[in-house]
């Protein structure tokens, strides 16, 4: 069995790029029509990773004159010249299955915006945080607040 694993440890690719489900990916395949090899280029939204390994597939679909084209790459596979990342996407689920059954804007996937390196420290969607003001100014406004309660019962 070491053997087996050892073979296939040599076979997997380390130059392909880091990405994930969701993302738009654009997939430069190697096609061979009888003795001429040409470069195809497909485009689409990365749905499903399977296995793991030598084994290791994605599936990328596409919307192709209206009909959606669904096309399974073994990622290790030699036919595979580059895989470039157009868009990232963000998703809440490891199989996007469901985006068959959607039509038109409810069939795209929400872009990933991260934050760029260098540009300071993440910040969430909520409203910015307040200011911390200084122990004696906010206890000033608190014995002024209790006086003018004082004042507004008598």
């Amino acid at each position: 069995m070491n053997k087996i694993r050892a073979i296939e440890t040599e076979q997997i690719r380390s130059d392909l790029p880091d990405f994930s489900i969701g993302d738009t990916l654009k997939i430069h395949y190697k096609i061979i029509e009888g003795k001429t090899e040409r470069i195809q280029v497909f485009e689409g939204l990365c749905i499903a990773m399977k296995r793991a390994g030598v084994r290791r597939t994605i599936t990328v679909r596409k919307i192709s004159y209206g009909i959606g084209v669904e096309r399974t790459f073994p990622l290790n596979s030699p036919r595979i010249q580059k895989i470039e990342i157009s868009r990232r996407g963000r998703v809440r689920r490891a199989k996007l299955y469901y985006i068959r059954d959607r039509v038109g804007k409810s069939a795209k996937v929400a872009e990933l915006i991260s934050r760029k390196p260098g540009k300071g420290p993440a910040r969430s969607a909520g409203p910015p945080p307040k200011k911390q003001q200084p122990a004696e100014k906010r206890a000033a406004e608190v014995s002024t607040a209790t006086e003018t309660a004082a004042e507004d019962k008598d």
